[in-house]
């Protein structure tokens, strides 16, 4: 199938996880959700940015985020590499993992959502087989691909500027305003180019004409 693009539909699909059999649009329910793959178990950046995760559950939920990964291997290697996760984290702060993670030794899943490493040879299985992109899907309650971001297998996500982004989307869906370089919850924020300069003064009091007659920025006061 084509590549997937912002404003997709999310594929649904079902699978077995760590947390028992889901279907992919029934478990985000009216949550948002992070999908994030890897290569396989037992690798050790994945396993760094699982225990990530792990500790900043807080983080996810207040936003109202569901997280779930998948790895190329059985329940029964993801079980024992959780206990890893858990263990490594610990190092850091309190590590729990208790998001799900999906199995897909059969790469189904990774086929669908066009995340298998066709093009590096060395990012293979022992069988040759491709492992999947470090790819992540930000996904909407309405099930539509709101981000995605691909790595490389050397390099480690920043979760920072995942959480970054889910809160510019979040606040874009309820206002009528983008967010800047660099930006960070809290700062200005740019009125939506689809509001006039008269409503923009109704609807952001403190609102900024800049001297570009297209850019406008104004506080944004949110609460937690």
């Amino acid at each position: 199938m084509p590549s997937l693009r912002l404003g997709n539909i999310a594929p649904d699909f079902e699978a077995e996880t760590t947390a028992g059999p889901i279907k992919f649009h029934e478990w985000i329910g009216n949550s948002w959700a992070i999908l994030f793959s890897h290569p396989g178990d037992f690798t050790p950046v994945c396993t760094t940015e699982l225990g990530e995760v792990a500790r900043r559950a807080d983080d996810f939920a207040k936003r109202n985020v569901k997280l779930i990964g998948i790895s190329a291997n059985g329940l029964k290697d993801h079980n024992k590499w959780v206990e890893d996760i858990n263990d490594f984290g610990a190092k850091y702060g309190p590590t729990n993992v208790e998001f799900p993670i999906i199995a897909d030794e059969d790469r189904k899943i990774s086929t669908l959502y066009d995340m298998l490493d066709e093009q590096d040879a060395t990012n293979r299985d022992a069988k040759g087989l491709p492992f999947t992109i470090r790819t992540v899907f930000v996904v909407d309650p309405k099930k539509v691909i709101r981000l995605t971001i691909a790595y490389p297998a050397s390099t480690g996500r920043n979760f920072d500027e995942i959480l970054r982004v889910v809160d510019s989307l979040q606040l874009g869906d309820k206002h009528r305003i983008t967010t800047p370089v660099n930006w960070n919850k809290g700062e200005d924020v740019i009125v939506h180019p689809s509001v006039a300069n008269d409503e923009a003064k109704v609807l952001f009091p403190e609102v900024t004409f800049h001297k570009q007659p297209y850019l406008r920025t104004t506080p944004l006061k949110v609460s937690e």
